[in-house]
């Protein structure tokens, strides 16, 4: 139960997550005079400072994401917003008009909207040498690190449309792609396998898995295990995209606000959710793509839906004093 007698901050919004999508919606609402306070568990960027470079973000020729990041936080801040990063939230109430929110550290925030925008992570492999080679060789994105292997040789794991996919979309950039898949099949589309097998830049191994990384400031070489034989053999390479799935962090949400059965926030159009001032943002909800640009775009959305949910409260409440 929370505790009414403590000091409980009240805002407009809150925002729960400061990657690009929760960021964007910062700037906006902050921008719009409405009291913000965004709540991060992690560091202030999400998934975005993990990439080394970002090259397709309109009106900027190329920045880290960690730059990006730090720009977006200036900004935010710049209009007002209020920022706390590496929190834990403990208790989410959304159920009535005012939302409430409870950290680990006993602080206790109430709020008339809240926009969701925790994120997602990558699958990984969790094998030897891939934390440590992340954005150094090791990408889980196609678009966003594609061209940076013009002409080298890499590998994609995974074996279901988005691997697929993805490889095709990177024959436009490496020399040689070899798609390594654990099973003796794809889990794919008829379509995709297709083009896959009919592209002359895509050899396949099969039944096999990536075991580890090595390499020295970059990767340079992978460990890859032939799961029916057992037999390790390595291989220089120069990159590795892994599509192996992708989990939404939205654990603290289960039997908050509905989920569907991948996890991910299902929203409509406005990118409402289905509670009443709720709204949901980014690589959270139930999507196709996911890019920093899409994530902005649901953020912007989310702002402002919330700040015209946010108005119509005031105005009504307004009336009722003046009757």
């Amino acid at each position: 139960m929370y505790n009414e007698k403590e000091k409980m901050d009240h805002f407009d919004a809150v925002i729960i997550g400061a990657g690009p999508a929760g960021l964007t919606a910062g700037i906006y609402l902050s921008r719009a005079r409405m009291k913000t306070l965004i709540l991060d568990e992690g560091i202030t960027g999400g998934q975005m400072v993990l990439t080394h470079e970002i090259a397709n973000y309109p009106g900027v020729e190329s920045i880290s994401g960690f730059q990006l990041a730090g720009i977006m936080k200036k900004q935010a801040l710049g209009f007002g917003c209020e920022l706390r990063s590496n929190i834990s939230i403990i208790r989410i109430d959304l159920e009535n008009k005012r939302k409430k929110i409870s950290l680990t550290d006993g602080s206790q925030y109430s709020a008339d909207s809240v926009i969701l925008a925790p994120g997602g992570r990558p699958r990984t492999l969790g094998v030897p040498g891939e934390n440590e080679l992340k954005g150094k060789g090791i990408s889980y994105c196609a678009t966003c690190d594609g061209d940076f292997f013009t002409g080298k040789e890499i590998i994609v794991v995974g074996g279901g449309n988005s691997a697929l996919e993805e490889a095709v979309s990177l024959t436009k950039y490496a020399s040689k792609v070899t798609v390594v898949h654990q099973f003796d099949r794809f889990q794919a589309f008829e379509h995709a396998i297709e083009e896959a097998r009919s592209n002359a830049r895509i050899d396949f191994i099969m039944e096999s898995t990536v075991a580890g990384f090595h390499g020295f400031e970059k990767l340079e070489m992978a460990e890859i295990k032939n799961l029916r034989t057992g037999e390790i053999t390595n291989r220089r390479i120069d990159g590795t995209f892994i599509f192996i799935g992708y989990i939404p962090n939205t654990e603290f949400l289960e039997g908050i606000i509905k989920l569907n059965r991948r996890g991910e926030i299902p929203v409509s159009g406005s990118v409402q959710t289905a509670v009443e001032g709720v709204y949901a943002a980014g690589d959270c909800t139930a999507k196709q793509y996911r890019q920093v640009t899409t994530a902005v775009a649901d953020g912007t959305i989310a702002a402002l839906a919330a700040s015209e949910y946010v108005n119509q409260i005031k105005t009504s409440s307004k009336k009722l004093m003046e009757a």
